[in-house]
């Protein structure tokens, strides 16, 4: 067992997710301290203004990643200031970065984030880049949290779904038998309903899914966007954050387009259901999307089955993916594989990622 520590900055940009971790790789994850850190807002733009592989004039991507990095050195102080351990007891750090290009049918991927300027700076060896190698073989590089999905459900009743509602849904089918996992990106998750917020009225998310409950879901509209292409594809397949066209929802009211964009996410997960081998007998829920009652409510119409937040199993589903890079961190250092042809579509189960010592 090792002590490690985990870093996600997801596609919602919200900030930084540390989580402190003991695991062995494998089997066992015990989760130990976990904290948040917010993005400032004048960082958050200049982060969003990297989306794409380009960054503003004011702050180039190179320099937008130092400040990330920099970001993340203060949160593992912070994580371990408030878990009461001292940095050399940790035994590793993974470091997922952000994502800004998320292009595998170009075999491209991009992760900002240094992992050598990170080990510098907590003294602590890291591995960063879980994604590059999985890409470059064919894979789609994406979702990396099915592998710590499964040893977290071992004892749970099967066929389950875990799904990840961050900036962009993803969500793993876990079988009866233990090589039978399979998972994808959904469709979206936060994304569009946080921008057309952010766009209409200024705030940086639906609280609660309060503005999309007094709205109506315009049929029209969501018929247009579930006429993706993506929905048609099987798994494994993965998104960019902005890879679907919001306009079908131009000119609808700000509580409308609320309702129509959390209506296009629960209707995404549905789509995926005739794909999977077997309906899942439940859903877990994790990522900020659990906290959206209007969005749950909408899942749970459309699926029929049970739809819980993964508190219900005493899970963390805030600290779920930091926890998992802790977990991939390990199983990279070991040689395992981080992703299965059944979880990214790689050719053969794939190892990953990039080891920085402590210079």
């Amino acid at each position: 067992m090792q002590t490690v520590v985990g870093l996600m900055s997801g596609t919602s940009m919200d900030g930084i997710d540390a989580a402190l971790v003991r695991t062995d790789g494998e089997t066992r994850a015990e989760p130990l301290a976990f904290v948040t850190i917010p993005y400032e807002d004048a960082f958050r733009g200049a982060l969003r203004s990297c989306l794409g592989g380009k960054g503003p004039a004011e702050a180039p991507v190179e320099e937008v990643e130092r400040a990330l990095t920099d970001a993340h050195a203060d949160a593992v102080r912070r994580l371990l200031e408030e878990a009461g351990v001292a940095a050399d007891a940790v035994d590793l750090i993974g470091f997922h970065g952000h994502t800004i290009f998320h292009a595998p049918d170009q075999r491209r991927t991009w992760q900002i984030g240094d992992g050598a300027r990170l080990a510098r700076a907590t003294g602590i060896a890291v591995v960063n880049d879980f994604r590059t190698a999985d890409v470059e073989a064919g894979g789609q590089g994406a979702p990396l949290v099915p592998l710590f999905h499964r040893a977290l459900a071992d004892a749970l009743p099967r066929p389950l779904a875990v799904l990840n509602i961050g900036g962009v849904a993803n969500v793993t089918w876990i079988g009866n038998g233990d090589d039978e996992v399979i998972a994808c990106d959904t469709g979206p998750g936060n994304a569009l309903v946080d921008d057309w917020i952010l766009n209409r009225n200024g705030a940086r998310y639906d609280a609660g899914g309060s503005l999309a409950a007094s709205g109506r879901v315009d049929e029209a509209a969501l018929a247009a966007l579930l006429a993706h292409p993506y929905f048609d594809q099987p798994t494994p397949k993965s998104l960019d954050r902005d890879a679907f066209d919001p306009s079908p929802v131009h000119g609808l009211s700000p509580e409308d387009g609320a309702a129509t964009l959390t209506a296009f996410t629960a209707a995404s997960v549905a789509r995926i259901v005739p794909h999977l081998p077997q309906a899942p007998l439940r859903w877990l829920v994790c990522g900020g999307g659990r906290h959206n009652a209007t969005l749950m409510g909408m899942l749970a119409d459309r699926l029929g089955v049970p739809v819980d937040p993964v508190e219900a199993v005493a899970w963390n589903g805030d600290a779920l993916e930091a926890e998992a890079f802790a977990y991939l961190a390990v199983r990279s250092r070991k040689g395992l594989p981080l992703s299965l042809p059944t979880t990214t579509g790689a050719p053969r189960p794939m190892t990953g990622g990039r080891f920085h010592p402590v210079a």
